[in-house]
Formats: structure tokens, C-alpha cells, sequence
């Protein structure tokens, strides 16, 4: 059999013509296509302004029971931690001696009014005797002038009675308010002194009650000048409404409103003291318990907010943006921001109306690269706070801080960033 040999130059020429046709393919391979990305149009809404301040508790009228007289405690007629009302009998000490004291002066007093009969008719007589010269008129003045000494005894006499039967009345030791007791500082036996004013026990009115708020003077002043420039819009003509968070991080059922704010700043820390008050009836708040306060201080109807998908924070703990330009690239935005509103981050500067923020498919999206943009698909209650609607007032229990601090991340909502 014979072998017919191939040149090599027609091997080298198929493999040329393999190799271009591949060549040609790979050249003729379609345009990757230009990333998608869901974007929200922010426009301003509106969102309440909540500050949210610490604070703590305390009693509405504080009463500190203390001894009047001198005297030894017989006996105690209340039980500690019980509710008392005013005019109840707490102690009772021992009257004796002032039982005494105004039997002598109910004494002195009968005298004086007797010597002030005497006296009387000694004066109607020498006024007789003057006019017919049977007796001189220096006499007769000397009877006028006894006369009225008899009658201020008189006097100083019922002055004494009044006086001991009010110290007599001091051994009934009352309350002065309705409240709950405290503890009891004295047994029966012990001796209370009037000089020293002994404390007995404490009665406090713990329904309604108290909360001193704590704020800063810098929040107080940016509060007050976005209200001037307009804006925010304060509640009217109604007290600001306050809600409570207790310290094992449930709600207080009841609303508070707030009764006054400091007029002087503390040197020490900066800050003024802000006092609400409370219904309190089942007795849940106690004084001195730590609470935090959230106070709703007026509404801010020009907010930009952004859902918290749409930020995320670079390595210095900024928040940032990625935002779709008129020209369809991507562009990275640092925010400044003032708390959270509901699953949103309320924006103060970096962002404008009309923007487009990247919520969904930022980790397609670069800085400087070109997406194209389409609305994002978003729970509706998201999709309507970011849009240019109002905000639905069930809301405004989900704000935090959002006047109360400049902080990029309020520690009451950093948990949901």
C-alpha cells in the first residue's frame, strides 16, 4: 500500500483558516448589557419631629411629716406603704401635758373675764362720782386705765387658750396630702422634739406624677430656629404630646403632656430641664425610676426621607447613598441625617428632591458606572412615605431623634440601620 504524504504547507494553511474562524466568532460576540437597578424618587414629606430625652420620676406633691410638739409617741395609726388621705391620723403623741397647758389658760382666761366685770362697774361708778367732784379725776382715769388692762388680759388669755388647744391638736399627728406612706422613722416611745422637727415619715401623691426630662441647650436652640425660619410647624394650641419607655424597654400605656421647660441652662452640663406629667393611677411609675421620654415638638413638612436599604455607612461610620444621575450613571452621596422614621433614615443635607436612590441592586451598581433605572419594587407603605404623599400619623410613634440630634445614627435607631 503506498502512503501519499500531505504538504506541509496545505496542514498550515487549514490550521490558519481554524484558527481565524475562531477568531472571527469571538469578535462578533453581543454587548454586555447595561446593569438594572431599582431606584426611589425622593420628594419632601411630611414627618413629625420627635426629640427623645432621659429622665427621671418623681412624686407630685412630696410631704415630709415632721413633730410640732414635744411630746413621746404612743402610737402609730398607719401601715407603711399604704395609701393615706389627707387628715388621717398617722401618730399620736402623748397629749398630757397640753391637755394641762390649756386647762390653765381656759384658767387665766376665766379670771381676766371676771376682773373685766369689776373693772367695768369700778369705772361706770367713778365716771358718776367725778361728775359730782366726790372723787378726782386722776382716780377716775386710773379706773378707766385698769379697765382696759382687764380687757387686753382678756385678750392675751383667749390668745393662750387658742395657742394651747393648737398644740393640743399637734399631738394628732395628720397627713397634710393624699399619697402612699413611707417608711415610718419613729416607734412608739421614741422622743420627738418640735425644735428639732423630727421626721416621722414621708407622704407622697404618686397619681399624677412627675418626669424631669433632660435636653441639651444645642438641641433646645436648633429646635427654636427651625420653627423661626419655618421649618417646622409647632402642635398648636394643644399641649406637645409625650410618650414614655421604662426601663425594662416596654412603653407606658399613657400619654404625658409637658408643663414647662427650664428658663436657665445648667453651667455644669449645658443642658435644661424639661417637665412632664403623667396620669399614674395604677401606680406602675415610682419616684426616682430612669425612663426615656419620646416628645413630639412639631411636624416637618419639606423631610426628605430614604428607606434604610437605600444607606450604608463607609469605613469612617458615614452614611452614604448611591444615586442615579440625569445622565444614568451612578453617583455616591454623603448624608447627613437626623434619626429614623419608621424603616426610614430621615435625610437633612445630601440628597435633593427629585433624586433617585438605588434600594435595590446596589451590588450592581459603582460609582461612576451607567444602570438604567426602574422603580423599585417596595412593601406600599414604604413606597408612600418616600414619595411626595403625607406621612399617616400611626407613623409618628416609629420616629426617633429626628430634632433631638445631628448625629448621622441616634443610638435609638442605630439597630435598624
Amino acid at each position: 500500500m503506498r502512503v501519499e504524504r500531505v504538504p506541509f504547507r496545505l496542514i498550515s494553511a487549514a490550521t490558519a483558516a481554524v484558527i481565524l474562524a475562531a477568531c472571527g466568532q469571538k469578535q462578533s460576540a453581543p454587548p454586555p448589557q447595561t446593569p438594572e437597578v431599582g431606584v426611589v424618587t425622593i420628594q419632601p414629606t411630611t414627618v413629625p419631629v420627635v426629640s427623645e430625652l432621659p429622665g427621671r420620676t418623681s412624686a407630685f406633691l412630696v410631704a415630709q411629716v415632721r413633730a410640732r410638739v414635744d411630746g413621746i409617741v404612743l402610737r402609730r395609726d398607719f401601715t407603711e406603704g399604704a395609701d393615706v388621705k389627707a387628715g388621717d391620723r398617722l401618730y399620736k403623741i402623748d397629749p398630757a401635758p397640753y391637755i394641762a397647758a390649756l386647762n390653765t389658760a381656759k384658767a387665766t382666761l376665766a379670771k381676766a373675764q371676771a376682773n373685766v366685770i369689776t373693772q367695768n362697774a369700778l369705772a361706770a361708778r367713778y365716771k358718776i362720782l367725778v361728775a359730782a367732784n366726790a372723787v378726782s379725776k386722776q382716780d377716775y382715769d386710773n379706773a378707766v386705765a385698769t379697765q382696759g388692762q382687764a380687757v387686753a388680759d382678756v385678750a392675751s388669755g383667749k390668745a393662750a387658750v387658742d395657742t394651747a388647744q393648737i398644740n393640743l391638736g399637734y399631738t394628732d399627728v395628720v397627713s397634710p396630702i393624699t399619697g402612699r406612706t413611707g417608711l415610718s422613722q419613729v416607734t412608739p416611745g421614741a422622743y420627738v422634739q418640735a425644735s428639732a422637727a423630727t421626721l416621722l415619715t414621708t407622704v407622697q401623691q404618686l397619681d399624677p406624677v412627675y418626669v424631669d426630662l433632660t435636653q441639651s441647650s444645642v438641641d433646645g436652640l436648633k429646635l427654636r430656629r427651625d420653627i423661626q425660619e419655618g421649618r417646622l410647624q409647632t402642635s398648636g394650641a394643644n399641649a406637645a404630646k409625650v410618650t414614655l419607655i421604662l426601663e425594662d424597654g416596654r412603653a407606658y400605656p399613657e400619654a404625658g403632656k409637658l408643663q414647662f421647660s427650664d428658663v436657665s441652662v445648667d453651667q455644669g452640663t449645658g443642658s435644661v430641664t424639661v417637665r412632664a406629667i403623667f396620669p399614674n393611677k395604677d401606680r406602675v411609675l415610682l419616684p426616682g425610676m430612669f425612663v426615656r421620654a419620646s416628645i413630639d415638638e412639631g411636624v416637618n413638612d419639606k423631610a426628605l426621607v430614604v428607606p434604610q436599604v437605600g444607606v450604608t455607612h463607609d469605613q469612617k461610620g458615614q452614611p452614604t447613598a448611591l444615586v442615579v444621575g440625569p445622565d444614568n450613571k451612578v453617583v455616591l452621596r454623603q448624608l447627613v441625617t437626623s434619626g429614623t422614621y419608621g424603616d426610614k433614615w430621615v435625610v437633612d443635607s445630601g440628597l435633593n428632591p427629585g433624586d433617585r436612590v438605588i434600594v435595590q441592586g446596589t451590588e450592581k451598581a459603582r460609582p461612576g458606572a451607567t444602570v438604567k433605572a426602574v422603580d423599585a419594587q417596595l412593601p406600599a407603605q414604604a413606597a408612600s412615605d418616600a414619595g411626595a404623599g403625607a406621612a399617616p400619623a400611626a407613623a409618628v410613634a416609629g420616629a426617633s431623634g429626628a430634632a433631638a440630634s445631628s448625629n448621622p445614627a441616634p443610638a435609638s435607631a442605630a439597630s435598624g440601620a
